[in-house]
């Protein structure tokens, strides 16, 4: 009689169960006709089992253990193994006809970040892509990914490519999956970003921490993310679930102007307008509506307007003034200098020095520093 240790289990290749079947049959010298009139099954579903047309079910496996003595488990083990053996080659079939989808993405930036890994054959990168952006198909990443809910700003200037788009928002929605928050609470939401505009004048290793613990508090992951190739894109606001907001970054321009309007003109999106869409910032001049409001808030909030009316009393507006405004106010001067220039009051070459300047510390732990 076969034994437990005769069809011991070995999975990472395929095994036709009914091969397998007929085997145990041999050894019993056992033909089909009997198993089936021992099973109680009709003589046609023993074959079908045998030539791999049926499958073995949990009931068929617990018939065969006490026929055959061999455990259901094997049976259903092996059946398992084909069957998900056949599946890849089918999935891989129909994914080699879709191989040219991965010409739209950096891979050569996105394995040097440590985001995937670089691999020799298309058809093997395309399902290490599918695993990134957590999708079945290409169909469905376009679908999921690159739908009519992304309130994309397209500018005269800026075009960014929308396989870098799609994977650097998938970046940020899996680092900020990994970031423990409250339930979204708007309230406490405003309050940590009054706190938050204080820490404008901190240097990173205080203030991305600081700001990450204020707004998890509060319901909001907020992430760093680096620019990829092909990216023109300061930062991203959406809702990954009703309770969970997410604000990402990418220290495009390197300094803190950009960098702490871009986080205040995200978390206006998410105080403001919904949980339905995605927000992304290429820095277009924000005339549409949402945009605009976006814009006042981040503007408004980190420089009051009385605030700005006094800064705009000296005429030409001088260093001194910058300095003791942003002493007033508390907060850093680089973002007084900002607004001045983006509102043409003085011209972009002026007062720079008065801006903190970023680079990332190290790119694979997308940490910034001064």
């Amino acid at each position: 009689m076969a034994t437990k240790r005769d069809y011991a289990y070995k999975p990472g290749y395929a095994v036709l169960p009914g091969d397998t079947l007929r085997e145990a049959l041999d050894s019993l010298s056992m033909t089909q006709r009997d198993l089936a009139s021992r099973m109680g099954r009709p003589l046609k579903t023993i074959n079908e089992i045998i030539k791999g047309k049926a499958s073995i079910t949990p009931d068929s496996a617990l018939q065969l253990e006490r026929i055959l003595g061999i455990p259901a488990s094997f049976w259903l083990n092996l059946e398992r193994n084909y069957r998900e053996v056949l599946a890849r080659k089918k999935d891989e079939k129909r994914l080699r006809t879709e191989v040219a989808w991965i010409r739209q993405f950096p891979l050569r930036a996105m394995a040097k970040a440590g985001w995937i890994r670089t691999l020799k054959g298309k058809l093997e990168q395309a399902q290490e892509l599918l695993r990134f952006f957590g999708v079945a198909t290409p169909e469905q990443w376009r679908g999921f990914w690159t739908d009519a809910g992304v309130a994309y700003r397209k500018s005269a200037v800026f075009r960014s490519d929308p396989g870098a788009v799609a994977a650097w928002l998938r970046r940020g929605e899996v680092e900020a999956q990994r970031l423990q928050c409250q339930a979204y609470d708007p309230e406490r939401f405003r309050r940590a970003l009054a706190e938050i505009r204080g820490v404008t004048l901190r240097p990173p290793d205080v203030f991305q921490p600081e700001t990450t613990r204020l707004c998890a508090e509060a319901g909001v992951a907020v992430v760093f993310v680096p620019e990829l190739p092909r990216l023109c894109i300061s930062g991203a606001s959406r809702w990954l679930s009703p309770t969970k907001g997410l604000i990402q970054l990418s220290l495009r321009f390197r300094s803190d102007d950009h960098l702490w309007f871009s986080f205040f003109h995200e978390a206006a999106h998410l105080l403001l307008h919904g949980k339905r869409r995605i927000f992304i910032d290429d820095d277009d001049t924000g005339k549409d509506g949402l945009e605009a409001e976006a814009n006042t808030f981040a503007a408004n909030f980190l420089i009051p307007p009385p605030a700005f009316k006094r800064l705009l009393k000296s005429t030409p507006v001088s260093e001194a003034t910058i300095l003791r405004v942003a002493k007033e106010i508390g907060i850093a001067p680089g973002m007084i200098v900002g607004r001045l220039q983006h509102e043409s009051i003085i011209l972009f070459s002026e007062c720079n020095h008065l801006k903190q300047r970023f680079e990332w510390a190290n790119r694979t732990r997308r940490r910034a520093a001064a």
